[in-house]
């Protein structure tokens, strides 16, 4: 009886953390471009390159932890 009572909270709550779960992934994913869209315009010089190819690493790294966040926790 308590469970049919308490559905609609549940149900609420599950739609909230969809949500933000896919806002957290989108931004992970803009965050990612970002850092290898400025990774690549520092690696045009060769000074910049010591800094630009982590970022392309770190933000290429983002990037697929943001799209396959749930296959990788289960590792």
């Amino acid at each position: 009886m308590i469970d049919i009572l308490l559905f609609p909270f549940r149900a609420v709550m599950q739609l909230i953390g969809l949500v933000l779960n896919l806002t957290g992934r989108l931004l992970g994913i803009i965050i990612g471009l970002i850092l290898m869209v400025a990774g690549l315009a520092l690696t045009v010089t060769f000074f910049g390159a010591i800094i630009g190819i982590p970022l392309l690493i770190i933000g290429l790294l983002l990037i697929i932890r943001s799209l396959f966040r749930n296959i990788l926790s289960g590792l």
